[in-house]
C-alpha cells in the first residue's frame, strides 16, 4: 500500500483527489493549517502545519517518509525550496499543482509545455506576497526542477470549474445574468481552456500511478469563446445577459482577456490521459449552478 502525503486536500479538486485515493485504499495523510474541517473522518490521518513557516515545516516532517507527495498549496519559490530540502531522501515522487498562469502574457495561440521552460528559468527567491500568482508558480516550478533530488511532475491546470469552486468565478457570471447586472468583456471572441474538478483530481491520480515526470498540461478537450460561454449561461438561466464590451472596469469578467488563452493537452494524451471534452460537462455544470441560485 502506497503511503501518500497530500499538502492541502480539504477543498475543491484537492478534496476530490483525496476521495479518489481513499476509494483505492491508499494510506493517506493530509497536511493543512487546520482551518478548514475535513470530511474524511478516520479514513485519513491529518498533520496540522503552517506551510509558510519553514522551521515548523521542517520539524513536523523531519522523521517522515512517503511514497508520493501531492503539493496543492505551494505558491512561491521559498516554499518550493523548503520542500526540496525537507523531503530530500523522503519521497519517491512529488506532484506539484501548477497552472496555465505560468504562460501569462502568451496569448493568441495554443500553448504547449515548451512555451515555458522551468529548467532554464532564472530563479529569484521570495514569498508568495512578493510575486504575482503566475510568477510565483513559474519560480516554484524552476526551483523544483533544479533543486529537487526526487522526481517531480508539475501539473499545469487551466481554470478549474466545479459546483463547489470556492473562487466562484463561473458562479459570478451566472449570478450576473440572473440578477440583470452588467458583465464586461474586452473581447467576446477570445477562447479559453478549462478543466472540471473531477478531471483535475483524476489527472493528479494518473500522475501518481504513471511514470511521468516534468511539466504536463492537463486541460479539457476543446475551448470555448466568451460569447459561447455567455450563450450557454443565457440558455440555462432563460434570460439575456447584460454584456458590455470595452476596457477593464469594476464589472469586468474574471475570464476577460484581449486574446485567446488556452493549452494543448497533446503531451498528456500521448502519456495516456485524455480529459473529458469541455462541452460534455460545462453545459450541465452551468445548469446545476443556475438551479442552485434559483
Amino acid at each position: 500500500m502506497k503511503k501518500i502525503l497530500v499538502l492541502g486536500g480539504t477543498r475543491f479538486f484537492g478534496k476530490r483527489l483525496v476521495e479518489l485515493l481513499i476509494e483505492d485504499g491508499f494510506d493517506i495523510t493530509i497536511a493543512t493549517r487546520g482551518i478548514t474541517p475535513h470530511p474524511f473522518g478516520d479514513k485519513v490521518q491529518q498533520i496540522i502545519v503552517d506551510r509558510t513557516d519553514s522551521e515548523e515545516f521542517k520539524t513536523v516532517f523531519e522523521n517522515t517518509s512517503w511514497d508520493v507527495i501531492f503539493d496543492n498549496i505551494c505558491y512561491s519559490p521559498n516554499e518550493a525550496l523548503t520542500a526540496c530540502k525537507v523531503f530530500k531522501g523522503k519521497t519517491k515522487k512529488y506532484i506539484f499543482t501548477s497552472t496555465l498562469s505560468v504562460y501569462d502574457g502568451l496569448l493568441g495561440k495554443e500553448l504547449t509545455e515548451e512555451d515555458f521552460n522551468p529548467y532554464t528559468y532564472k530563479i529569484r527567491y521570495g514569498n508568495s506576497q512578493d510575486f504575482p500568482y503566475g510568477e510565483g508558480k513559474r519560480l516554484a516550478e524552476a526551483v523544483f526542477f533544479k533543486e529537487a533530488t526526487f522526481p517531480v511532475v508539475a501539473v499545469r491546470f487551466p481554470i478549474v470549474l466545479g459546483l463547489d469552486d470556492y473562487t466562484r468565478r463561473l458562479h459570478y457570471h451566472i449570478e450576473c445574468v440572473i440578477e440583470g447586472k452588467p458583465i464586461q468583456f474586452i473581447n467576446l471572441d477570445s477562447r479559453m481552456s478549462f478543466i472540471s474538478s473531477d478531471d483535475a483530481a483524476k489527472f493528479l491520480k494518473f500522475a501518481l500511478l504513471s511514470d511521468i515526470e516534468g511539466p504536463f498540461n492537463a486541460t479539457s478537450t476543446g475551448t470555448v469563446s466568451m460569447q459561447e460561454l455567455m450563450d450557454l449561461i443565457e440558455k440555462a438561466v432563460g434570460k439575456k445577459a447584460n454584456i458590455v464590451v470595452e476596457e477593464d472596469n469594476e464589472s469586468t469578467s474574471p475570464f476577460s482577456l484581449p486574446d485567446d488563452w488556452y493549452m494543448s493537452q497533446e503531451k498528456s494524451m500521448n502519456a495516456g490521459f485524455t480529459c473529458e471534452p469541455l462541452l460534455n460537462w460545462l453545459p450541465s455544470l452551468i445548469l446545476d449552478i443556475t438551479k442552485e441560485n434559483n
